[in-house]
């Protein structure tokens, strides 16, 4: 009887056993087969709303504007780093040709300047001396010049000997020397033999050798400034340099003349056009590089000269590819995607892209020539995509 109930009990644990196997096989199968439908479900749901549906009035207010993309021909630009200074062409340090005390100044920093202009005064004993000789020359040679011109007279009426004529013509051969030695100095310094009428022979006004803007300034009222000292410096600040430096393996791509691009931290997505005017001679035999000028328009003036600035230079290589504004390209679950008008929709394409260029950027792969691309209000598709999924998500 014992080992009847014993068979019995093994048994029941036995069966019971069997029973729980077979709910957890008849479950799991459950689970397996009710799984499917949904995880097929958000691939269906993804691809009917992967297409932005927009009437003709919402598209006039999100600004959506589409462009036919064609293969365009462009050149490759070569991007490099440099600084901006004053165009050396249209810049000078105003110095005085002699000592003296500065009595008066007349501009100050930041002044546009004339050509010519007055920017400072001073008197100088040195100046004073040689306009001094330059009057006793002057008068001096007058007078020898009438005591030769009388003797000649008097020689051919032979009221004077020849010793007396060649003596009268002696002087004023040395009172011509003299004079002429004044007015080479006078010369030299660069300033009128006579003082302006009513000012003292040591007057001096430093004028401006040209045009521009004064960007320095070391002349102090009542300073005696030593002859070629610099007092001010103008400039003419209408265009700038920006000096760069290329590599000798880039040196082949680059020519004179070939447009730039420059851009500035201070004033972000504003790009200024300009030009190579100079590529150096000589390479650097540390650095391999070769001194690149590129000469920028400035009307504005906000090429600060002393700016850092980044350049793009075209390359003399052209090449043929789609392009398409930075504009019609947005991140999209990480991926840049243009919009393309299809089939009474837009459809988000991903592309790879290349490289950017005047706000252009190349398109590798993801569309093709023909392709209506979404150039203007990209954005606003985006936004639209991204709430319907949302909303279909709920």
């Amino acid at each position: 009887m014992f080992r009847s109930r014993k068979t019995l009990y093994v048994t029941i644990v036995l069966a019971i056993a069997f029973a729980g196997a077979a709910v957890a096989y008849l479950t799991t199968d459950v689970t397996a087969l009710t799984a499917q439908p949904e995880k097929s479900a958000p691939d269906r749901h993804q691809d009917e709303g992967n297409s932005v549906r927009l009437s003709a009035d919402e598209i006039r207010r999100g600004g959506v504007k589409i462009e036919r993309l064609a293969p365009v021909e462009f050149a490759d630009t070569l991007a490099a780093f440099g600084t901006i200074g004053a165009n050396r062409n249209s810049f000078a340090r105003v110095t005085s040709p002699v000592a003296g005390r500065l009595v008066k100044i007349v501009v100050d920093l930041g002044v546009l300047v004339s050509a010519g202009e007055t920017l400072a005064t001073l008197e100088s004993p040195e100046l004073a001396e040689v306009r001094t000789a330059y009057q006793q020359g002057k008068t001096e040679l007058d007078l020898a010049q009438i005591n030769f011109d009388r003797a000649q007279k008097l020689f051919v009426d032979k009221s004077v000997a020849q010793k007396d004529l060649l003596r009268a013509q002696a002087d004023y051969e040395r009172a011509r020397s003299a004079l002429a030695a004044v007015e080479a100095k006078l010369a030299t310094l660069g300033v009128a033999a006579a003082a302006p009428a009513g000012s003292s022979p040591a007057f001096l006004a430093v004028n401006a050798p040209l045009a521009g803007t004064v960007v320095e300034r070391t002349a102090v009222l009542g300073e005696y400034a030593q002859a070629y000292q610099a007092l001010f410096t103008v400039a003419d600040l209408s265009t700038v340099w920006v000096e760069t430096n290329l590599y000798d393996r880039d040196l082949a791509n680059v020519a004179v003349g070939a447009p730039a691009t420059v851009t500035v931290g201070a004033y972000p997505g504003q790009r200024f056009a300009g030009k190579v005017a100079y590529i150096g001679n000589i390479l650097d035999k540390d650095t391999r590089t070769a001194v690149a000028r590129v000469e920028v328009a400035n009307v504005d003036g906000r090429l600060k000269p002393g700016l850092f600035a980044n350049v793009e230079i075209e390359k003399t290589r052209r090449q043929s590819a789609l392009r398409v504004p930075e504009n019609a390209l947005v991140l999209l679950q990480g991926q840049m995607t243009a919009f393309v008008a299809h089939d009474g929709g837009f459809e988000p394409r991903p592309v790879e892209i290349g490289e950017r260029n005047g706000g252009m950027v190349v398109v590798k792969s993801g569309l093709e020539a023909g392709d209506e691309v979404v150039v203007d209000g990209a954005y606003a598709l985006k936004a639209r995509l991204l709430k319907s999924q949302i909303g279909d998500s709920h």
